[in-house]
């Protein structure tokens, strides 16, 4: 009994009284035409009971929270593992979604570079080092005088709750201010006063908070040098080596004892894995909001067929104001721009758009420069187009709009890295978490094991440096120098896991996937080999797997 699954009188769906023995700890295989009844069998049947019965074991504190399934219609089941199914179904739809993610090697990577990384500047590149007292009070007086600044020292960031204790203890400790969202209050109002229960100010517990302590208020002038640096070590050893310079009606800057670039004088919080997660505001890139793409205006789709002028409808969406009958006063004032733009740029309405000099063709997508203008209303096609879709509020125009004219490309800023410049600025080994997210498999499990300190010359099953059906893995250039003792002892683990989780999806085929690619664009084979590759990283044994038509979308290879 102990080597085989023993099935008695199944008769779920289409099943007709099914007795079988399958043998445990091999690969069995249930093969016929469609609607023969091998889903019914594995999945319905055997899947069913195995999970029940485990979840059943669990306490019923527990099994609340998970769903058990019904029993299904068989007389006698024994042998049994707890069971594990594998539908053949797409992977997430969420373009948020990434092959780091959902495998998780991309959560281990992000400790990794938190807790092993070293910061640099996003703007010069230069490693960033802490800031002295000296060095922050230098930076203060050097605003012009007259400038008037308030020292900030920084007690909670992004947390829920009244914080009513905090503002006594400030008060206790003779501050009279603080600073709570963005918005500098006085103490009495954020406590209640004696006899009554509410304050002026409440804060809602259910939303988080920013809240600073306002250590002092000053004018930048001569002879403030001792009364500046007793605050600036005030402020420091309230904000815990934080220091906010908040100019009146101006800028803000944060200051670091920790980390900082003293020649651009930009600070840097401490690094936390949220700084270098896309879907946290902390580590997402500001303009793409951490999607790494973005819908922008296509020259290509406003201008379908260069063959034709302006006149005969090359740009899109104006095509139809030099149709006959076109009356309206929109059509006749367009008419009388492009006909202003035309005479400017010294071309012909009726010169077929291919035959523009690039000058010519800029000026009609995208509008004269502002200097010049010169009297011109024309603003461009797309500048156009852009007011339309942001002053809309249609979503019917929107989505028009976006079908016809609009393409997703790489954002601008982040060059398609997802990430905000300070966490890209961060690097192990000379590499951002960027850049080893566009490495493919067989290239990051080298660029790890290289942080490790194992050879990457050993022959391997299935990995780099070996044949794997057929493919000759290609060697990483430039691999980095092996991690220190010390960032060993911190890091030793996490590169353990990135490591074996790479092997895994190396042994099902994936070599040439990347961390980055985004889990809508893989196709049915690639994500059920993610999935086998993330339940064989599990290193369970004596699991029973169920796999739905497990060949389907594989190569055949």
């Amino acid at each position: 009994m102990d080597d085989k699954i023993v099935i008695r009188g199944a008769r779920e769906h289409n099943l007709k009284n099914l007795d079988l023995e399958l043998p445990r700890k091999k690969l069995v295989v249930f093969t016929g035409v469609s609607g023969s009844g091998k889903s019914s069998l594995a999945f319905d049947t055997i899947y069913a009971e195995g999970q029940r019965r485990y979840v059943e074991s669990l306490s019923s504190y527990a099994r609340q929270f998970l769903g058990q399934m019904e029993k299904p219609k068989v007389d006698y089941m024994g042998g049994l593992s707890p069971a594990i199914s594998i539908e053949q179904k797409s992977t997430s739809k969420n373009p948020r979604s990434t092959v780091g993610t959902i495998t998780e090697i991309y959560d281990y990577m992000r400790v990794l570079w938190a807790r092993a990384g070293t910061q640099h500047c996003h703007k010069c590149g230069k490693p960033v080092g802490a800031q002295s007292t000296e060095q922050i009070i230098k930076r203060i007086l050097d605003y012009p005088e007259g400038t008037k600044i308030l020292l900030l020292a920084p007690m909670i960031r992004d947390r829920k709750g009244e914080y009513k204790d905090l503002f006594e203890e400030m008060r206790k400790d003779g501050f009279v201010r603080a600073r709570v969202d963005g918005q500098v209050y006085e103490l009495d109002q954020l406590l209640p006063e004696e006899g009554k229960k509410k304050a002026e100010i409440s804060l809602d517990k259910k939303l988080k908070h920013s809240i600073e302590v306002v250590v002092d208020r000053l004018a930048i002038r001569e002879g403030i040098e001792s009364r500046l640096a007793d605050s600036v070590e005030t402020t420091l050893e309230m904000g815990d080596g934080l220091l906010i310079i908040q100019v009146v009606d101006g800028d803000e800057i944060l200051m670091s004892q920790r980390s900082a670039c003293v020649d651009c004088g930009i600070s840097f919080d401490e690094l936390a894995p949220q700084n270098f997660s896309f879907n946290s505001p902390k580590g997402m890139c500001p303009t793409c909001d951490g999607l790494g793409r973005r819908l922008e205006f296509d020259p290509t789709r406003i201008v379908r067929d260069p063959s034709k002028s302006v006149k005969q409808g090359a740009i899109g969406p104006i095509r139809s104001v030099f149709e006959q009958g076109q009356k309206s006063g929109w059509s006749r004032r367009l008419r009388s721009q492009l006909r202003d733009v035309a005479e400017v740029g010294g071309f012909s309405l009726d010169t077929p758009f291919g035959k523009l000099t690039a000058a010519q063709q800029k000026l009609l997508l995208e509008g004269p420069a502002p200097r010049d203008r010169k009297g011109l209303t024309w603003r461009g096609a797309m500048p156009m187009l852009k007011k339309w879709f942001d002053n809309t509020s249609s979503e019917g125009m929107r989505t028009w709009l976006m079908d016809q004219y609009m393409t997703t490309v790489p954002c601008p800023a982040c060059s398609g890295g997802r990430l905000c410049p300070e966490s890209a600025a961060v690097r192990i080994g000379g590499r951002s978490i960027v850049d080893a997210s566009q490495f493919s498999m067989e290239q990051a499990l080298q660029f790890f094991e290289a942080l490790y300190g194992e050879s990457n010359d050993k022959k391997r099953k299935n990995s780099n440096g070996s044949i794997s059906n057929g493919h000759v893995a290609r060697k990483l250039a430039d691999l980095p120098e092996p991690l220190s003792k010390r960032e060993m002892e911190i890091a030793g683990e996490v590169l353990k896991e990135i490591r074996g989780r790479l092997q895994f999806l190396l042994d099902v085929g994936l070599y040439y996937l990347t961390l980055d690619r985004a889990a809508p664009s893989l196709s049915g084979g690639e994500a059920q080999r993610i999935r086998l590759a993330s339940q064989i990283g599990c290193g369970l044994v004596g699991v029973l797997y169920i796999l739905d038509e497990p060949s389907i979308g594989l190569h055949q290879r």
